[in-house]
Order: structure tokens, then sequence, then C-alpha cells
């Protein structure tokens, strides 16, 4: 049973290495970054475009697998960004996903609607300005 297990944990650690997928939405000169994937990361395109015509540089990286999840870029994002939001709707599930990836480098907050409320593209920018920049 233990070769068996050794024999999985190899296969998940090349799975880690070789099959993380997601995708980045003006992470270049990100000072912020907001973390989502579907209807919230959608939501997240027009909180940046709003934020972005403030001059608040924000980014976002979309997760396209959740396993394995992308420690390894969120963790190099964070050493890039002020602060980072996981935008949910949830009651914070992967959040925790982003605080291991980040592990204290930055803050990391969470931002969830629940019960199938959709978050506005307004409500994330003010979350985002609340959190880190006061106002």
């Amino acid at each position: 049973m233990e070769r068996h297990n050794l024999k999985l944990q190899a296969k998940y650690n090349e799975i880690r290495e070789k099959e993380v997928r997601y995708e980045e939405f003006q992470c270049e000169d990100a000072e912020y970054l907001l973390v989502a994937y579907g209807t919230s990361a959608r939501v997240c395109q027009k909180s940046i475009q709003l934020l972005r015509k403030e001059g608040i540089k924000v980014g976002l990286l979309r997760p396209i697998t959740l396993f394995p999840f992308p420690t390894k870029r969120i963790n190099a994002l964070a050493r890039q960004v002020k602060g980072i939001i996981s935008v949910e709707m949830s009651a914070g599930q992967m959040v925790e996903d982003v605080l291991l990836a980040v592990n204290g480098i930055v803050p990391v907050k969470h931002f969830g609607r629940m019960g199938g409320i959709v978050p506005t593209p307004e409500e994330v920018v003010e979350n985002l300005k609340s959190n880190f920049i006061g106002g």
C-alpha cells in the first residue's frame, strides 16, 4: 500500500508541474491582484477597467484548473503587488489556496457573495479600495 501511495504522490507531483492552467489579465504592471474564476473573473475584468481609469493598477489571475492550483504563479505575482483579493461566489474556499500560495508575502483578503448573488464590478472596486487604498 505504501508503494502504491508513493506512486500516486509521484503522479500528483508530475500533474502539479505539467497541468497547471491559468489566464492572466493585465498583470504585467499590476500593483494589486484579483484572483477569481468563472463568473467572478468576468466581473473582475470590468472592475479592473474601472480601477485603471482611476489610475489604480490592478491585474487578474484566473485559475482554469483548481487542481492543480497555480500556486507558483500566484507566489511570483505576490512579489510584485501590494495586496491580493480572492473574489468568489462562495464563503471563501479558494482564499485558503491563495493564502497558502502567497505564504505571507503580502496581505490577502477575501470578497465573496453567496446564495447565487453575483458581485458587481463596483462592489469589487469598493472592496479593493477599502482593504488596500483607504477609501
